[in-house]
């Protein structure tokens, strides 16, 4: 069964290859119309405080790049 990842890959494949403009825009209305106006997320209370302590940790400049944590990731896996 394919992923939702490998469907949404394969439909920007095959839109990629059309030219017809006609086309194009009545598929644009399409999908515009099928997507949802507003829609609320729930977030749990775990959720909240994750996003609490993210933007405490980038007040007080607790960062790391990203080049910094794949070597930290490799390191770790190499230690495995």
């Amino acid at each position: 069964m394919a992923t939702v990842d490998n469907v949404r890959n394969e439909l920007i494949d095959k839109i990629m290859s059309i030219k017809n403009r006609a086309f194009l825009e009545a598929l644009d209305q399409l999908i515009s119309s099928s997507l949802p106006q507003s829609e609320s997320i729930e977030l749990t209370q775990e959720q909240e405080t994750m996003l609490e302590m993210s933007e405490q940790d980038l007040k007080e400049g607790r960062l790391i790049s990203q080049e910094a944590m794949d070597k930290r990731n490799l390191e770790w896996l190499n230690a495995m």
